[in-house]
């Protein structure tokens, strides 16, 4: 061996594991936060049982659980790309973890998308719990599976640009509350568990164009409905999308 050299040769991991490392970092992370664990999985859960087992709002013909189902998935992806999302990276920009992490041999898209890793990840396990609960308590799903995918893929483009969008922009205590606020309004003015019928006419065509309206529109109609594409609340969402993700890559500070 040369004078110089070393055995390994030390260096930077290859950036797939160090994607795939970072994601699992991220996940484990969310995992163990009790706040976090309460918005993304406590409390879709609650509501899908208390609402589905006592008719305290009223939903409409059919059963409860099968106009319940659909708009608990589309709060799952709410909480987990935008609440949530927000506020941890939020936190970790106002101590610094960002910006050290910005100058590690990671790259910073490569950063963002061990995050999205991490939200793709917990929406699945958020899914597949509210799923079968809701199975149990007698859902019974239909529909095209491509425009279940296709709505969930684009309301986790649109929440996760407006949830860094927040982060990046507003102090972290500020993304914190802000986050819960909008949180807990769209929880009830989003279709979610309130049927968007119940609100007056002109109040509800500016509820319509909310991203969570449309994906919990679009998930009520494929999943209870049987309806085809819901290509109205999948525009709705790209167009969120779009400017969400835009304006987070133009706004969003990093210390």
């Amino acid at each position: 061996m040369s004078t110089g050299t070393f055995a390994p040769e030390p260096g930077a991991a290859p950036l797939p594991r160090m994607i795939g490392a970072q994601t699992a970092l991220e996940t484990r992370m969310l995992l163990r936060n009790g706040e976090q664990l309460l918005l993304t999985i406590v409390i879709p859960t609650v509501l899908l049982v208390l609402f589905s087992a006592v008719p305290i709002i009223d939903t409409g013909g059919g059963r409860r659980v099968d106009f319940l189902a659909p708009g608990l998935l589309a709060l799952a992806v709410m909480s987990t790309a935008f609440t949530g999302q927000a506020i941890a990276t939020g936190f970790e920009r106002r101590y610094g973890v960002l910006k050290r992490l910005g100058a590690s041999p990671l790259p910073r898209w490569a950063l963002m998308t061990a995050k999205t890793g991490s939200v793709l990840v917990t929406e699945a396990l958020q899914i597949v719990l509210l799923s079968v609960i809701a199975l149990a308590l007698g859902w019974s799903p239909h529909g095209d599976p491509a425009a279940v995918v296709l709505l969930l893929a684009l309301g986790t483009a649109a929440f996760s640009g407006l949830g860094l969008l927040m982060a990046g922009t507003l102090r972290a205590e500020a993304t914190l509350a802000a986050a819960n606020l909008v949180f807990l309004l769209l929880l009830v003015g989003g279709g979610v568990v309130v049927p968007l019928d119940k609100f007056p006419g002109g109040v509800r065509s500016a509820l319509d164009l909310l991203p969570i309206s449309a994906l919990s529109d679009g998930l009520r109609g494929v999943l209870q409905h049987g309806s085809a594409m819901p290509w109205s609340d999948l525009g709705i969402l790209a167009v969120w999308a779009v400017l969400g993700l835009g304006a987070a890559a133009r706004f969003f500070r990093w210390e």
